[in-house]
């Protein structure tokens, strides 16, 4: 089973790893994209005005630029301790065990405009590029990786489950028997909507509990049991199509 999280704007600065090396990264057949990414990042951010209006920045988040002008010095962390926010906190990485570290190296992989998908402990500096950015050259970054990194995933062996959001869902489409699982939150009127907190939190819960079960789901139906027996609320709406059912 792979479960595929989306990644966050906020990273956590510093780092204990050496410098990065796309080697050791997984997904390996993605690195030439990587360098081209991380070497236009690079460029860009000697001229910070131009990356500031490239990236999308405020003036207050002009040192972000600074991030990606060390991208190929800086220290790196795990991925999931470098990712910051809502759904990160929910997931609680610090708080596992050494083997649920590795369970979660083997079960759990973050979309990412720079590196195009990671798994949870593979070392990554702190960077600044979002999914919707278009860099000088090479056009948008959807555009660059969605020819590269399709066929990555859609190769991917076992079940795989969704939990990207929208805009690093357009990086790749996956195979027809992927389960999408969308977070929706019950009004007091019985209505149901999608609201960004509670959606972050509970992608972040249900990561959790897949990492921690010791079942191997392989088919819809056994990941709905996996997710009700952790106490949370999921209805099948269609083949390939949960909803966690959250109380607003």
């Amino acid at each position: 089973m792979l479960v595929l999280l989306p990644p966050s704007e906020t990273k956590a600065d510093g780092g204990r790893g050496g410098p990065l090396d796309l080697d050791g990264l997984s997904f390996p057949e993605l690195n030439p994209a990587r360098a081209k990414l991380a070497d236009a990042l690079v460029a860009l951010a000697a001229d910070v005005p131009a990356s500031v209006a490239v990236l999308g920045l405020t003036e207050r988040q002009a040192g972000e630029v600074a991030r990606n002008a060390q991208l190929w010095t800086s220290p790196t962390m795990p991925a999931l301790r470098r990712y910051t926010g809502v759904l990160y906190d929910a997931l609680d990485v610090k708080s596992f065990t050494r083997a649920g570290l590795a369970k979660a190296h083997r079960r759990l992989a973050v979309t990412s405009s720079l590196f195009g998908v990671v798994s949870a402990t593979d070392p990554i500096p702190a960077y600044r590029l979002s999914g919707g950015n278009s860099l000088p050259a090479l056009g948008t970054v959807r555009g660059l990786w969605k020819p590269v990194l399709e066929p990555v995933l859609q190769g991917v062996e076992g079940l795989v489950v969704d939990l990207r959001s929208g805009t690093y869902s357009a990086f790749a489409n996956l195979r027809p028997d992927a389960v999408t699982v969308r977070v929706v939150t019950e009004t007091a009127r019985g209505e149901r909507v999608t609201v960004s907190h509670f959606n972050k939190a509970h992608k972040g819960r249900l990561a959790r509990v897949l990492v921690e079960t010791r079942a191997e789901p392989s088919t819809v139906d056994q990941l709905t049991k996996v997710i009700t027996k952790a106490g949370l609320v999921v209805e099948r709406t269609g083949e390939h199509v949960l909803e966690l059912v959250t109380e607003g």
